[in-house]
């Protein structure tokens, strides 16, 4: 079984063309960091599994024979991670290849894309977690409001709802992306692509209180970040993510809850409170209608005041 990599192993993988295609996803494509680490991830497996089970298609430089990759070598190397993964993984870990091979075809280091004609396994469609208006509302008013920390806390997550903000964008928000009198964020979603969405009246209220306080923990290298750490460093993701953990177990929620279910709770609020589809791919910043379809889940008591409402025999 292909193992699981280390640190060291993922240095080992830098493959001269693995780099070049590093660079090309950050300069020329936009992408994010994090899609970028986890593309490279992607990449040192399958490079890993080359190491251990293809050493013929490596030179003895460590380089990948990429005229010498084939759909039977790639099939085979999907059959061994699928052992262990779900669909989802295997199928982004497809794409990747996919990806790295079309660059690939561009710079004029192989004719043919092997993967071309391979199929992604068919992923299962699963409704996403959120949360109703009760719990969400206790989630909200879980912070304790006494101190700096407190007040942070609860404008962190007044925003992640109000605005449905991933948390990457919500950690990148610097004080110039928000506009107080305008209820507006600037946001700058994946790809670098920038947007602006509306931020309700509650949550200004929170952020401007939370400023507030701001400058007692302020550094001037972190002076633009809107969200501060207690040392007056930008929060991260992980940062978000124990806020979140921490109100959970203040208002006793028995649900396992992540700072992108906050996102999937707002989305679905309003498309249950009659906002149209197309708003809400807006507000999310997605780049495809069927990736926003995901939320036209309902509840049965709104299947059934549909069905009361429109049926001429209801």
């Amino acid at each position: 079984m292909l193992r699981i990599m280390s640190a060291p192993d993922l240095e080992m993988a830098q493959d001269k063309t693995i780099t070049e295609f590093s660079d090309y996803l950050t300069h020329e494509k936009g992408a994010s960091f994090h899609t970028v680490k986890n593309y490279l991830h992607d990449l040192a497996e399958f490079y890993q599994y080359l190491l251990q089970f293809q050493t013929v298609l490596l030179t003895g430089e460590g380089q990948i024979k990429l005229d010498r990759l084939n759909p039977l070598v790639l099939r085979s190397y999907l059959s061994l991670i699928a052992q262990k993964n779900s669909p989802s993984s295997v199928a982004r870990k497809l794409s990747c290849l996919k990806s790295f091979l079309k660059f690939c075809i561009k710079k004029g280091k192989m004719t043919q894309n092997p993967a071309h004609t391979i199929h992604s396994p068919k992923v299962p469609k699963r409704i996403p977690k959120f949360l109703n208006v009760d719990e969400i509302f206790s989630l909200l008013d879980a912070p304790h409001t006494q101190d700096f920390k407190g007040y942070r806390d609860k404008a962190v997550l007044e925003s992640l709802y109000s605005s449905g903000l991933r948390v990457s964008e919500l950690v990148g928000l610097n004080l110039e992306d928000i506009d107080l009198n305008t209820r507006l964020v600037k946001v700058k979603g994946k790809g670098n692509k920038e947007r602006i969405v509306p931020i309700g009246k509650k949550a200004i209220s929170c952020i401007e209180t939370y400023l507030e306080l701001r400058p007692s923990v302020s550094k001037k290298e972190e002076s633009q970040a809107v969200f501060l750490n207690a040392r007056g460093g930008r929060l991260t993701v992980r940062s978000i993510q124990r806020i979140v953990d921490c109100a959970i177990t203040q208002c006793g929620l028995s649900k396992e809850v992540t700072p992108h279910v906050l996102r999937h709770t707002f989305a679905t609020h309003l498309l249950n409170s009659g906002a149209d589809l197309r708003s809400i791919q807006e507000l999310l910043g997605h780049t495809s209608l069927s990736t926003t379809q995901k939320y036209t889940h309902l509840n049965l008591d709104q299947l059934t005041k549909v069905y009361d409402q429109s049926h001429p025999k209801a």
